[in-house]
């Protein structure tokens, strides 16, 4: 018999050749994983059953995750089981009435949330099919003093947007092994419960984090908003900020970004901040960054500079992070499992050995609110933490001053941007068009010059007729490297 910890592991492994099939869509990968898995719960749901078939307390059976089911709960298991022993079982679950209790589904959701913190820390709000919601763009709404007008009311509209569509399609396989059918309706629960945890949890959490969009979520490290370029469906990925330190000032800028909306106003950060990291980099990276041992000898664990939440993710890249405001991802999961509302028969995996093949499906979909909700990271370099009295050799300070994106809203730039080039022209006939200059390096200083007035980074810039002259100077962490960009725009 293998211990906890093993098990553990080789739950770890299976779930990371899931999550990685589902990203490169590989289906014969994906098979082979989740038999895999499917086949360890099955052995773990039957060492458990043999071990606590014989107990009758309630209080046992619920600590090991075996729920007592409601009557309607039980019917439909009963009947289930009755259809996965038919010699037809694919006509059998067509002609059953059984319907898939919302009750069942409700303890799948809740599982999910209880052991992924990643979807614990999303709020899901229950849609149809089809959605239409209307929320607001900087997060809060800023109530205006004066005679209602109707210039008033369009200037408190301005800061909502409305995301319309339908939820895309998850579904989720049950291979049933013929051996585990007859362990009753409270066990044959906690199979299906624990098979949709898993294959809905890691595809939830691969949409969540970097949906292309297309039949998916829109993930965090995905570009949203005005002027963004949709190709096809997918949504480009988010330029990516190296982070080398959690110090007090690296840190403060990467909230400071996540304080301004897409508009370039300033918003409250109510709540912790989200830090979703591969559990890999969790362990070698995030704890050595965020421990330090005080001087009495003792660890102080999760030391950040601004309250945040460190979730693990196999979702997220190995080297790589995304840290945001989790309030800012709007998330809708629809609450019935298919039309229906039956298990169905699957004929796509026949080739899975003594097991039938079940369906289901979930609808969801989500998208990130603005385009500065979320920021991309490269921690590949990211460094330990130390207490300061410590004698410790000083870390040499970055000389990267380049930046990693320049937009002028919708305004084309030409030539393309490209790091290390500091010379571009632009033709525009708004009024206004909104700066957002992103470092390469988290830690570098930025001063954006219009006409020779500073403006901050990120504001509305409003434009002469005829040309106008925009500078942006970055000042790398050592305080000497600099690079400065121009751009020359046209205002028709």
């Amino acid at each position: 018999m293998k211990n906890n910890d093993a098990k553990m592991q080789e739950h770890q492994e299976l779930r990371e050749k899931l999550t990685d099939a589902i990203k490169s869509g590989d289906d014969n990968a994906f098979v082979e994983a989740l038999d895999a898995l499917v086949e360890q719960i099955g052995a773990e749901l039957r060492e458990e059953y043999d071990e606590l078939a014989a107990q009758h307390d309630d209080r046992v059976l619920a600590a090991r995750g075996v729920r007592q089911l409601t009557q309607a709960e039980k019917k439909y298991y009963k009947a289930l089981a009755e259809a996965f022993e038919a010699k037809n079982p694919k006509e059998a679950l067509a002609n059953t009435d059984a319907i898939f209790p919302l009750t069942v589904f409700d303890a799948v959701f809740e599982e999910l949330t209880t052991d992924h913190p990643l979807l614990n820390a999303i709020d899901f709000t229950p849609s149809t099919a089809s959605y239409k919601v209307i929320y607001s763009e900087s997060g809060e709404q800023v109530a205006l003093w004066g005679e209602l007008t109707d210039a008033i009311v369009k200037e408190l509209m301005a800061g909502f947007k409305t995301a319309d569509g339908l939820l895309a399609k998850l579904s989720a396989f049950i291979p049933v092994a013929s051996s585990l059918i007859d362990l009753g309706p409270e066990w044959l629960d906690r199979l299906v419960r624990a098979i949709l945890v898993e294959a809905i949890a890691n595809g939830l959490e691969v949409g969540i984090v970097d949906g292309t969009g297309k039949k998916m979520p829109i993930g965090m490290t995905r570009q949203v908003g005005d002027g963004v370029t949709v190709t096809d469906g997918v949504y480009p990925k988010k330029e990516i900020i190296k982070v080398d330190s959690f110090d007090v000032q690296t840190y403060g800028k990467l909230a400071a970004l996540l304080a301004t909306d897409a508009s370039g106003k300033p918003r409250k950060i109510n709540g912790n901040l989200l830090l979703i990291v591969n559990p890999k980099d969790y362990f070698s990276k995030i704890i050595p960054a965020t421990t330090m041992m005080t001087a009495d000898g003792k660890f102080v664990r999760d030391v950040f500079p601004i309250p945040t939440d460190a979730v693990q993710s196999i979702a997220v890249p190995v080297g790589e992070a995304v840290i945001g405001i989790p309030k800012r991802y709007l998330a809708l999961l629809g609450m019935g499992i298919n039309k229906s509302g039956k298990v169905e028969f699957s004929d796509d995996y026949q080739f899975l050995e003594d097991k039938r093949v079940y369906r289901v499906k979930v609808y969801a979909t989500g998208l990130p609110k603005d385009n500065n909700a979320f920021i991309r990271l490269d921690i590949s370099d990211l460094r330990p933490l130390f207490y300061r009295v410590q004698s410790v050799a000083a870390a040499e300070a970055s000389t990267d001053a380049t930046l990693s994106a320049l937009r002028l809203g919708s305004a084309a730039l030409s030539p393309a941007f490209a790091a290390n080039t500091v010379t571009y022209t632009a033709s525009t006939t708004n009024a206004t068009n909104t700066i957002n200059a992103t470092p390469s390096n988290a830690a570098a200083e930025i001063e954006v010059e219009l006409n020779g007035t500073v403006v901050p980074n990120g504001s509305a810039l409003a434009w002469n007729s005829g040309s106008n002259t925009v500078t942006v100077k970055v000042t790398a962490e050592d305080g000497e490297t600099t690079k400065t960009y121009t751009v020359t725009v046209t205002k028709s």
